[in-house]
């Protein structure tokens, strides 16, 4: 099939070297341009490379984008981890229009960080979608569904870059075949089970050491590695990345203040939250590198009785 594809970054390179190794026709690349000093884009290189032509327009409602999408004459368009929006006139010029990638079973978790939260909400599940773009966000009618489990110890790292994105890859290929074949069935979303989730960023990221550990837990794995779960430790910022959660079971036997480092090994430290401790194994400290947590001990800072995020 003649195929155009418009995303960014590695998910977008995995998406185009999966099309061109079953030797479909990729006419053509869209991307968002990058900001003044950053790296090129990882789609727009891998494209350069292979010999796609690339096309970086400001905004997909441009009527020169417009034009360049009709001009390719492809057969289905390819939305790979897309930032821009992409209106009506754009989306549904290809002969079998357009499907796109979302990391979510949707309706449920609409929006920019869609695998961050079902892990800090403690969910069991996700998964990925394939739908038809509109110009609701994420509203579309569903082509194609496939599940995964969250198990209690994952995170963001784990789900999306040991399954959901593999996983994405293949799907866009098979939602692409059955389109093109016509043999695909499109699903409305039912609107009474839609949930909108926004960005997980640095706001959410904090640590609240008086939340029950579960939460604190689930919150330091749903945002690893980003934007990487934060508390304060004597006034200076300190991300914990890899941990370990300590449940306790029985009344009375939490040790410590919330918040406190309760115990220091030469290999981790453990933080006291409402029903348990948070062991911390990996972590960083203010401008410094993610480092195992007998590295950051040895500077001194953390240790037992330290109060965290106050």
């Amino acid at each position: 099939m003649k195929v155009a594809i418009v995303g960014q970054q590695d998910f977008g390179k995995a998406v185009l070297e999966a099309f061109l190794a079953r030797k479909d026709q990729v006419a053509g690349v869209f991307c968002a341009p990058e900001k003044p000093g950053a790296r090129p884009d990882a789609l727009k290189v891998a494209a350069q490379e292979q010999g796609v032509q690339v096309f970086q327009f400001q905004s997909l409602k441009s009527p020169e984008a417009t034009a360049k999408m009709k001009e390719l004459a492809v057969d289905i368009g390819i939305m790979a981890f897309v930032l821009q929006f992409a209106p009506q006139d754009f989306v549904k010029i290809p002969k079998h229009g357009t499907i796109q990638y979302h990391p979510s079973l949707l309706p449920l978790y609409r929006g920019p960080s869609s695998i961050n939260w079902p892990i800090i909400r403690g969910d069991r599940k996700t998964g990925l979608t394939i739908f038809r773009p509109t110009d609701g966000l994420d509203e579309g009618p569903v082509i194609l569904q496939k599940e995964t489990e969250i198990s209690p110890d994952d995170t963001l790292g784990t789900v999306y870059f040991d399954r959901l994105f593999p996983m994405g890859v293949k799907a866009m290929l098979e939602a692409a075949d059955l389109v093109v074949a016509g043999k695909h069935r499109e699903t409305v979303q039912d609107e009474s089970k839609a949930t909108y989730e926004g960005w997980c960023r640095k706001a959410e990221a904090k640590i609240s050491w008086a939340n029950h550990v579960d939460f604190v837990y689930n919150t330091i794995r749903g945002c690893n590695p980003a934007p990487g779960a934060w508390t304060t430790v004597e006034g200076r910022e300190l991300q914990i990345f890899d941990a370990r959660k300590h449940a306790v079971r029985t009344f009375g036997a939490v040790k410590g203040k919330i918040g406190e480092v309760v115990e220091v090994t030469d290999k981790s430290f453990q933080v006291t939250a409402q029903g348990g401790r948070i062991e911390v194994l990996r972590a960083k400290l203010g401008d410094g590198k993610k480092v195992a947590s007998a590295e950051l001990l040895s500077g001194g800072l953390i240790k037992a009785g330290a109060l965290l995020g106050s």
